[in-house]
């Protein structure tokens, strides 16, 4: 559960108890059906390159389109300067 703990920590959850336990529980076992998973000699078996059936590519071919112009992109924007977005600083200068 320390494990857990420290992760939900790291990414400032703040879990109860009795989610801290649960969480543990599963995470053991899915640690546990990893170490069956490894078990498995898959030396015989070639990789994965395409998750894809077949040959055939699903992706559209690129082409140029129209996109919106500076001012239509910033029309709705809460704030903008010399043509940019204004976002608030999340970053200290320290």
């Amino acid at each position: 559960m320390n494990q857990v703990e420290h992760v939900a920590n790291l990414a400032r959850l703040q879990l109860s108890r009795e989610e801290l336990e649960r969480l543990s529980t599963q995470l053991s076992r899915i640690l546990a059906y990893m170490e069956e998973l490894n078990a498995v000699d898959t030396a015989g078996i070639p990789g994965t390159t395409s998750v894809v059936a077949g040959d055939a590519n699903v992706l559209r071919e690129d082409e140029v389109q129209p996109s919106l112009s500076q001012d239509q992109a910033l029309r709705n924007a809460p704030d903008a300067v010399d043509g940019l977005f204004q976002v608030p600083q999340i970053i200290s200068d320290r």
